[in-house]
């Protein structure tokens, strides 16, 4: 018997259940959502057969744990491990493979994500590279900043986001700076793009910052210094780039655009309805403001161009208790008319999974079900059709966070 914690988890239909009731939906990509949703719980077998060497791993409370997973098709996974009474897909080592096991069954065969070549070296500041610029499979990432001005200086930050809590960790782990140096940055970069192939694209985010002669002037000033190091690598005018940052007014972004090399522009409204938007994200709320968000990012098509300006929401989140939808039909319908909204003016909207995670408000609550997002992800993929958008700064190569994305590539 399931003990009653695991058993809260456990109660909502079978995962073949819910898949034959979306023949049209990727088995695949159906598994990749509900790995992400129930996250995983690595074996001994499987910690053992890891290999630093060769695999790419993180510390997490003082653990080394792999990265993240990969399916046999090139689906990307980022899985959260989880602990036994939250029911997690366990990962286990067996007959020379990973595999995926639910209920003592084998359900997939899965493989770590391959290590760079340049996480071992150092920048000539002394810092280790993969702490600066870590790496997806197709991506470099540059979280540029661990400080959050609505989680750090106001307690006001998204309650649904640990990443303050995490970036704290690391920070003090590896005796990083709280905002990192243009410098490191390039070097890195420079380091990594000698692996031939091997990445698509650059994403760059960090914590909002609302200093300036207007508000947000200091944190744009950052990133276009940091984008202007970065574009020192590169020929050409423009390079495979994408920034995700705090919604920005349409001088900022003209000023962006004009003075660095950035290919795409994202802002996470994380919520698509003001009424949630507000609770949720009460820093957003107070100094952006919903419409104001959403009218930012349409100015960001103005400057950036049709298929380069996306937005991302938090899936599911939009139903957490007690003042989230209690319908997931509701909250479905509700999200993909806003969402709609957005696509019929340019911009794009993606989802990642929900995860109730530590260091997170909401981390004792519980994602919805696998139905709904399978649903989400067809309803978003549906509307970049129906209005000729294209997701490609931000698709199954260059993120591989999105179910959404995932389905541009069938299309």
């Amino acid at each position: 018997m399931l003990n009653p914690t695991r058993n809260r988890y456990r109660n909502e239909p079978a995962f073949d259940e819910v898949v034959a009731a979306h023949p049209d939906f990727p088995r695949l990509i159906a598994l990749k959502i509900d790995v992400q949703r129930r996250g995983v719980l690595y074996t001994e077998s499987a910690f053992r057969a890891v290999d630093p060497e060769r695999h790419q791993l993180y510390t997490w409370g003082g653990v080394h744990y792999p990265h993240s997973l990969l399916l046999r098709d090139g689906t990307t996974v980022l899985a959260n491990p989880q602990p036994e009474e939250r029911d997690p897909y366990r990962v286990e080592y067996t007959e020379g493979r990973f595999v995926l096991v639910d209920e003592g069954e084998i359900i997939e065969e899965v493989e770590i994500w391959p290590r760079p070549r340049y996480y071992d070296k150092k920048t000539s500041s002394g810092l280790l590279m993969k702490e600066v610029v870590s790496a997806r499979p197709q991506r470099l990432d540059i979280f540029a900043s661990a400080f959050c001005h609505f989680a750090h200086a106001e307690d006001n930050g998204c309650k649904f986001c640990p990443l303050p809590a995490h970036h704290r960790q690391l920070r003090e782990t590896y005796d990083l700076p709280t905002r990192l140096r243009a410098h490191d940055v390039k070097e890195c970069i420079a380091e990594a793009l000698k692996e031939p192939g091997r990445f698509t694209n650059i994403h760059i985010t960090g914590g909002s910052v609302v200093k300036g002669k207007e508000i947000l002037d200091a944190e744009l000033s950052y990133y276009i210094d940091l984008l202007k190091h970065i574009g020192e690598l590169f020929s050409t005018p423009r390079f495979p780039s994408q920034l995700l940052a705090t919604a920005y007014n349409e001088k900022q972004l003209a000023r962006l655009r004009e003075e660095t090399g950035l290919g795409s522009f994202t802002a996470d409204i994380e919520v698509l309805n003001e009424e949630k938007f507000n609770w949720i994200c009460p820093g957003k709320a107070h100094w952006i403001g919903y419409r104001e968000w959403k009218r930012r990012l349409v100015d960001a098509v103005g400057v950036f161009g049709r298929g380069n300006v996306g937005t991302g929401i938090v899936g599911g989140v939009e139903t957490a208790p007690p003042h989230g939808f209690t319908s997931e039909s509701d909250a479905l319908e509700a999200t993909l008319s806003e969402a709609e909204d957005l696509a019929e003016k340019g911009v794009t909207t993606v989802h990642t999974v929900w995860v109730p995670q530590k260091g997170s408000e909401f981390h004792e609550l519980k994602a919805p079900s696998l139905d709904y997002f399978i649903r989400l992800a067809k309803g978003l993929q549906g509307l970049r059709v129906k209005h000729g958008l294209s997701v490609d700064f931000d698709d199954y190569r260059r993120c591989g966070n999105h179910p959404d994305s995932d389905l541009a590539r069938l299309q």
